[in-house]
């Protein structure tokens, strides 16, 4: 009889060792356990046997059951912490996040901010401050004052913003260049004057290099004693300092501007021979960057100075060319499509801000 019990014992543990999954143990059990199982077989025998016998067969099939049941209460544990770990594992889901930049690391300033914030730069090193005025005009301020005479071009409704005429038949415009603040700065600040004003022009032109709405910035200097002289070393140091080189050639073209005489366009020296890159202060090519002039007398009397009293010269420039030269960005539409990928590329630390000693770009 304990050679039975041995081998239905070890039969019993090998099924649940071999039991895959808590079903199988089920089944195992039943099989062993259950009103019809092997071992409750056995254990119903136990009151047909006399005392003698019972007393020894007992002990055997009861402590068999008792191993059986302990076995299988093992293997259920095991198998229902693999069942934990494999769900785990299944459903694993990580909801931690990378640890998120700060604002100034992560942050970037436009081209344009950051242009305008290292003419600021140079040109506060030389003297000048700055002076703003209303992007909404009028046309006196726009074109009459800075001696634009009736039926010039660029008073078109084809080029010009204009607004409805109002109750007194005035039509308000977008102003089409910084320049009116020159006569504002002139009406209300006597001589010398020595101003830059950066700021948004509008014009109806678009495609790659020109934008409906674009920046400029302009200068004036006002003095007894102003001279195109003083002008070509202004914007000589101006262009060394932006451009970040030791040296430049400019070539001082005749041209012509309502509020100037004489004017003059600008070319820079520069080299093109690379794809995609200008590199200014060397090479044989020439590249136009700017319009300027000494003040016309009538602009000086439009602003309440007598022009033979005070002369004058005026220089003017767009910024986001100038942008886009120094830092090889090749499409002015990106400027402002607002795509954070290309703010990303082509911003600026927030916390870099230009300065001449400690570099503009750097």
């Amino acid at each position: 009889m304990s050679n039975d019990l041995e081998t239905l014992e070890s039969g019993v543990v090998a099924d649940i060792a071999a039991a895959s999954d808590e079903a199988a143990l089920e089944n195992v059990r039943v099989a062993a356990l259950g009103k019809k199982g092997s071992i409750s077989e056995l254990l119903k025998t136990l009151g047909k046997m006399s005392a003698e016998e019972r007393q020894v067969q007992g002990p055997a099939i009861n402590g068999l059951k008792n191993r059986v049941t302990e076995a299988l209460a093992a293997r259920k544990a095991e198998l229902r912490q693999v069942a934990v770990a494999a769900r785990l594992a299944s459903e694993k889901l990580d909801v931690t996040l990378p640890v998120r930049q700060s604002p100034a690391e992560r942050g970037r300033i436009h081209p344009i901010s950051q242009v305008i914030d290292e003419i600021a730069a140079i040109f506060g090193d030389l003297g000048f401050s700055i002076a703003e005025g209303p992007d909404v005009e009028s046309d006196y301020y726009n074109f009459t004052a800075l001696n634009f005479p009736e039926g010039h071009p660029a008073r078109e409704m084809h080029d010009t913003f204009f607004f409805q005429p109002d109750e007194n038949g005035e039509r308000k415009l977008l102003r089409t260049h910084t320049s009116p603040v020159q006569i504002r700065t002139m009406e209300m600040q006597k001589p010398p004057i020595r101003i830059v004003i950066p700021g948004k022009t509008y014009r109806q032109d678009s495609d790659a290099t020109h934008s409906p709405m674009f920046h400029q910035v302009e200068g004036l200097v006002v003095d007894k004693s102003a001279n195109i002289g003083n002008l070509k070393w202004v914007l000589e140091e101006f262009c060394k300092a932006f451009f970040e080189v030791p040296s430049v050639t400019m070539r001082f073209r005749p041209s012509f501007f309502p509020f100037t005489e004489p004017s003059m366009e600008v070319d820079i020296q520069c080299d093109r021979s690379r794809p995609g890159e200008v590199r200014f202060g060397e090479g044989n090519d020439w590249m136009e960057i700017l319009g300027c002039g000494m003040v016309h007398p009538n602009v000086l009397r439009a602003g309440g100075l007598d022009p033979d009293e005070y002369q004058g010269f005026a220089w003017g420039m767009g910024i986001d060319r100038i942008a886009m030269l120094k830092y090889g960005m090749p499409d002015l539409r990106a400027f402002f499509d607002a795509d954070v990928r290309w703010l990303q590329h082509y911003g600026f630390r927030p916390l870099d801000m230009p300065t001449l000693f400690g570099g503009l770009s750097s």
